[in-house]
């Protein structure tokens, strides 16, 4: 039996009709929410790591929306994409649910499992680079016009991500060379589950070119999907010679599920001082625990003054004996 789909609807244009929202914030006439972002709240049973498995998972229940017939979500990126993809056309999802989850990951959380569904992230977000987009919006238009227009489009790039090769093909060559620095072990890996950290030494001849994250943003240094791949820590730290990088993943913003990410902690103090024991004008900055993928890193010099072991140490103590300063879950 053929199910009926909802209708995309850009989030500025819902102007308080009955909605479903996914991956973001609830609006006028929100009837249901299916989003993995903090404090949302979701139906009983239909929590989980990501927004587009929610939306999946909802597809066997479909009622719960009423009279709603239009989905939305505030933001552009590659999990809500995935998410409105499923309800909008749910006979399609049988078929392509594991990549369309893949996808998803692949975009949130900077991994994969098909080395397809990592390119199809990065051409998703290519176009959403107003640097790089094959398509050109007006800002009034986004993200709605990108939803609009890769919602036409996924049929063929899931399909054939082959065909959409000019617009994946120089990150896709970043993320080999990382991921065989970091299977012939030139990319030391350790970890500390009880910390929830990872440390990584990353070569200084390692690429620096980085990679996408998210709808249209990128982050420098070793491909984030050759890193999130090869740990499960949420917490890591790379080492580039006096270089030092402290990351939180995204998965310890939102409400994760398949177990409970170290709560954050504020590193902003620990930023400051850092900056004190640093010569001339270099300071440390955190970008705060609220904030998606938070980093701790030096500004105004390319490496740290300060010993590697003395920086471990204390940062090991911060994450150890620090308040929590975020809870997604409350």
């Amino acid at each position: 039996m053929r199910q009926r789909g909802l209708r995309f609807v850009p989030y500025d244009a819902l102007a308080g009709a009955a909605n479903v929202i996914v991956d973001g914030a609830p609006t006028d006439g929100t009837v249901l929410s299916l989003s993995h972002w903090p404090q949302a709240v979701a139906p009983p049973g239909l929590q989980a790591d990501l927004s587009a498995q929610m939306a999946i998972a909802y597809l066997d229940r479909f009622d719960l929306h009423g009279a709603a017939e239009l989905v939305s979500n505030n933001h552009f990126d590659q999990d809500g994409l995935m998410s409105v993809y499923a309800l909008v056309n749910p006979d399609a999802v049988p078929a392509r649910r594991d990549l369309l989850v893949d996808v998803a990951a692949a975009g949130d959380f900077a991994t994969y499992t098909s080395r397809d569904a990592a390119r199809i992230s990065m051409t998703i977000a290519a176009f959403a680079d107003v640097a790089r987009s094959p398509v050109a919006f007006g800002d009034d238009d986004r993200p709605g016009g990108l939803y609009e227009e890769l919602l036409g489009r996924l049929p063929e790039l899931m399909d054939h991500p082959d065909r959409f090769r000019a617009l994946w093909a120089e990150e896709d060559d970043t993320l080999s060379v990382c991921e065989a620095l970091v299977r012939s072990g030139r990319v030391r890996i350790e970890e500390d589950p009880e910390l929830d950290l990872a440390v990584l030494w990353i070569p200084p001849s390692a690429p620096r070119a980085g990679g996408h994250r998210f709808g249209g943003m990128w982050v420098d240094g070793l491909h984030p999907m050759a890193i999130n791949n090869a740990t499960d820590q949420f917490a890591v730290l790379c080492v580039r010679g006096g270089r030092y990088e402290f990351t939180y993943r995204y998965e310890s913003w939102v409400q994760y599920q398949s177990r409970r990410p170290r709560p954050r902690v504020d590193l902003a103090p620990f930023a400051a001082e850092l900056t004190e024991a640093e010569p001339g004008t270099a300071r440390w900055i955190f970008e705060g625990a609220e904030t998606l993928s938070p980093r701790l890193y030096l500004a105004g010099a390319d490496d740290s003054h300060i010993e590697f072991a003395t920086f471990r140490t204390g940062l090991e103590a911060q994450l150890r004996h620090a308040p929590p300063a975020w809870d997604p879950y409350t």
